[in-house]
């Protein structure tokens, strides 16, 4: 009875991805998950949220957008495309992982909570224009995107590395240090988005509601968090000095203060230029970059390695047996 495969395993036969494929694979979903976040801020930013005022179609008749709506019609529905874009270089990356061998069901497991994420927010997305752009939602639809982006950083962290059990390299107390940060860095983004919510860019020109909230008093605790983060971020230097960690950690921390102190510069630029829609685009990519940092801080403080060569076990298939000396005799 001949054995039957699922397309995976067809593929596997006839195409081995170096491990270097597999890692910048999943380096290239990390890229298009802060790609898919900026060109969904530029549609906010250009007011064309509801340039596609229906979904899944542009319009009620038309999938496509149509020459009177606009350049706003075309940002939207470029924005809705970029959405297969991203599923393909997430599906290069099943498809790569699964390839491998020995397989990596891990990465593999990772790449299609990629997927069901790109699945949902596409989702998410839909009910933003079904709603009118209705402010909770887009803050979950970034939100979302967020989410994305951390678990593509967890996969190209893991397709560096091993399957064995993760080993911390550092004691509890720093690493105790390190998740305040991450936390606290959590909250300044969902700040951030409490702040779109309620400020001036609402993503389309006609009317659309707002958080019933003073955007410029949550802008100041947006600001705070970013002084809480820092003050964080600089605790953490001093104590991976004081015990000596090794200068690849140090450095994460490094690039995330610098990243931090660009962010700031941007945030006050905005701030006092009132809001100009490119700064806020620079800043929106700021914030990918600063949670990519807060990531690469976490992930450098342990590590996996690599699972020993397990010993081939009989796999009772005549092929693979070897006969007896008598059993050749007739």
């Amino acid at each position: 009875m001949p054995n039957s495969l699922n397309p995976f395993e067809l593929i596997a036969r006839r195409w081995q991805p170096s491990a270097r494929f597999v890692e910048r694979a999943a380096l290239a979903t990390v890229v298009m998950a802060v790609v898919i976040v900026v060109t969904g801020g530029a549609v906010r930013l250009t007011q064309s949220g509801l340039g596609c005022d229906t979904w899944p179609k542009c319009t009620p008749s038309s999938l496509t957008p149509t020459a009177d709506m606009g350049i706003n019609g075309v940002i939207e529905f470029t924005n809705r495309m970029l959405t297969y874009v991203l599923c393909v270089f997430v599906g290069v990356l099943i498809i790569a992982a699964r390839a491998r061998t020995p397989v990596r069901r891990s990465l593999t497991r990772l790449g299609w909570t990629q997927f069901w994420i790109v699945m949902g927010n596409a989702v998410v997305g839909g009910i933003v224009v079904l709603t009118g752009l209705n402010p909770y939602i887009v803050s979950s639809h970034f939100l979302l995107s967020s989410a994305l982006l951390t678990v593509a950083m967890v996969v190209w962290q893991r397709a560096r590395e091993g399957d064995g059990e993760p080993r911390d390299l550092l004691a509890r107390p720093v690493r105790q240090l390190t998740w305040l940060l991450v936390g606290a860095t959590l909250a300044l983004i969902l700040i951030g988005t409490v702040v779109t919510g309620a400020g001036p860019h609402a993503g389309d020109a006609r009317e659309v509601h707002r958080i019933p909230l003073n955007w410029q008093e949550i802008t100041q605790l947006h600001v705070d968090f970013v002084y809480i983060v820092l003050g964080l971020t600089v605790a953490l230097w001093f104590t991976l000095r004081a015990v000596k960690a090794p200068a690849a950690q140090r450095r994460t921390v490094l690039e995330l203060l610098v990243v931090l102190l660009a962010q700031g510069v941007v945030g006050y630029v905005q701030y006092f230029t009132h809001l100009p829609e490119v700064v806020v685009g620079i800043h929106m990519l700021g914030s990918c970059l600063v949670w990519i940092a807060v990531l690469r801080v976490l992930l450098a403080q342990r590590e996996r390695p690599g699972l020993p060569a397990a010993v081939p076990a009989p796999t009772g298939d005549h092929e693979s047996v070897q006969p007896e000396p008598a059993a050749s005799s007739r």
